[in-house]
């Protein structure tokens, strides 16, 4: 078989769904749990960087939709750093 099939049969994909975002708030701490069946790289801190602009009132809930839709990385806030 051909490399170039190979290839297109192998491509993988960018596309993941994110069965649920839970936040709850434990002794003045903030917990973010996301549950998907995957992540791609940063996934993750983009989408709690974006909640906390949101929560700062950076951004506006409603402009979170506008983000998803974009389906570009520019179009989302600032990602959270890697500390935890």
């Amino acid at each position: 078989v051909p490399t170039i099939i190979l290839t297109i049969l192998y491509k993988k994909s960018h596309v993941r769904t994110i069965e649920y975002i839970k936040i709850q708030e434990k002794n003045n701490i903030v917990e973010i749990y996301v549950k998907g069946d995957g992540f791609l790289y940063n996934m993750v801190r983009i989408i709690v960087g974006t909640l906390i602009d949101v929560g700062h009132g950076k951004t506006k809930p409603e402009a979170l939709k506008e983000m998803l839709e974009a389906k570009n990385r520019t179009a989302a806030c600032d990602t959270a750093p890697a500390k935890g």
